[in-house]
């Protein structure tokens, strides 16, 4: 997610709070929160895919999603 969205992100929270939002505004800020929760979703998950536990035997365990 790019800078400028989570900008628009903060800016729509500050409006909430002082003016309120539109209909339109409120869809928006949905939106933008639902894409910014899979932004970070994304990127934990890719992090936990290239990490690996070493156990204190020394054997190394890759981390595995549970479903």
């Amino acid at each position: 997610m790019d800078e400028a969205k989570i900008a628009k992100i903060n800016e729509l929270y500050k409006k909430s709070k002082t003016v309120g939002l539109s209909d339109e505004e409120i869809k928006l800020q949905q939106q933008l929160r639902r894409e910014f929760i899979m932004s970070v979703k994304t990127n934990l998950c890719s992090q936990l895919d290239n990490m690996s536990i070493v156990e204190k035997d020394g054997s190394i365990t890759k981390v595995k999603k549970i479903k």
